[in-house]
């Protein structure tokens, strides 16, 4: 088992006298301490050589690798795994060479001063990410902790929440928190007004109006919160179908003939990091694609113009698999199945005869679970009311077994 060579240390607005003493000791007897700006000004009397992040970001890895000969500490905020370059240097470095120090973080620091439950709060990030990123998480009562990008995020989630009838939602902007220039902002999102520090960690009280717009992130959103030319999978299949794909934390879905990317955003919506990859190529479904993901906050979403089989080569592996187009197309079963991890869920949707004979087929060679779903909506027939039914869709769920 290899020994830690890097130290990754979190720091907090009271410095280096708030470092464990384990913690310490690294920081002192470091030859190279990578660090921001802020971090090295919370921790001025070290005499390690000092080396700021790269730019662009991404050389990050190759930077602290350069420098394993050395006793290396790397200074970042709060609690180094929880929305910190911790997590993103572990899928690189094995965590067994790596020691972390975690202090307290901006999320347990706002939980203290708010009198909030942690475990009770929703606790997301919008640094270096759409501002939208926040929209599944509104729900009545609500409790949010957020980590922001600047100081002009305060006002950009005001101006959402009032958009989305969450107006009078309470804002606080928590700064410098557990240091001497720790300072406090109050107000509504309808009215929010506060020049703020751009560091800083947001709590968000949520209050819903009577007209407030939000979505569970159960799967079935209603067919208008999306933006489509009326071919999409509809709120009551993809219910059942979002059910049948079954997401889970950082799961990835191959949404083949996504339309207007229905499914993939309710995907990325169900679960912490799970990433949709929706392949769709008519132009005004993809831009279709691309305002759904800023509605709904699924900014993250992997789009692909191209069509299926061809534009599936060198996709991530996909823990689940959703065809809703182009089933009879030769080779898009076959390249899906064959990328598909064992233990995956392939569920395929058709409403017409020849895809529905290729189902039944499929089914027989692979077995699983092959459903009819039949809905009917209750109309006006002119004085009265009448049911009116859907065109029915034929559904297959396989799951991919090992050796099959």
């Amino acid at each position: 088992m290899s020994e830690p060579w890097l130290d990754i240390i979190g720091i907090g607005e009271d410095g280096v006298d708030g470092l464990s003493r384990e913690a310490s000791a690294r920081l002192e007897a470091a030859e190279v301490i990578i660090g921001g700006d802020r971090h090295h000004s919370l921790a001025p009397n070290v005499t390690g050589e000092r080396i700021s992040w790269p730019s662009p970001f991404d050389a990050m890895i190759d930077v602290i690798r350069s420098y394993k000969s050395k006793r290396l500490v790397i200074l970042v905020t709060g609690d180094p795994l929880w929305y910190s370059v911790g997590a993103r240097i572990i899928r690189a470095i094995p965590a067994q060479e790596v020691r972390f120090h975690p202090q307290l973080s901006a999320f347990q620091w706002a939980a203290a001063r708010m009198g909030w439950s942690l475990a009770d709060c929703d606790t997301l990030t919008i640094h270096g990410r759409a501002d939208s990123q926040i929209l599944p998480h509104l729900a009545p009562n609500m409790r949010l902790l957020v980590l922001t990008q600047n100081s002009e995020s305060p006002g950009a989630v005001a101006m959402l929440l009032t958009e989305r009838g969450f107006g009078r939602s309470k804002m606080t902007v928590l700064a410098a928190l557990g240091g001497e220039r720790e300072d406090r902002f109050d107000g509504l999102a309808e009215d929010w007004a506060h020049d703020v520090p751009d560091f800083h960690t947001l709590a968000v009280e949520c209050v819903a109006e009577v007209n407030a717009r939000w979505y569970p992130r159960t799967g079935g959103l209603p067919d208008d919160a999306f933006v489509s030319d009326g071919q999409m999978t509809k709120q009551d299949v993809r219910a059942v179908t979002l059910a049948k794909l079954a997401p889970y934390p950082d799961a990835v879905l191959w949404d083949v003939g996504a339309g207007c990317g229905s499914v993939s955003v309710e995907w990325m919506r169900a679960a912490r990091g799970a990433l949709a990859v929706a392949v769709e190529h008519k132009p005004k479904r993809l831009e279709m694609i691309g305002e759904n993901c800023s509605l709904l906050g699924a900014e993250k979403m992997r789009i692909v113009d191209g069509k299926a089989p061809a534009a599936l080569k060198g996709l991530p592996q996909p823990d689940a698999v959703f065809i809703g187009g182009g089933l009879t197309e030769e080779g898009v079963f076959e390249t899906c199945w064959q990328a598909l991890r064992e233990g995956g869920r392939l569920v395929a949707n058709t409403v017409t005869l020849e895809s529905e004979a290729r189902l039944i087929a499929l089914h027989e060679q692979h077995g699983g679970e092959l459903v009819r779903l039949a809905v009917q909506k209750a109309e006006r027939v002119g004085p009265y009311r009448g049911w009116r039914a859907a065109m029915p869709v034929t559904q297959w769920l396989v799951v991919k077994e090992g050796g099959k």
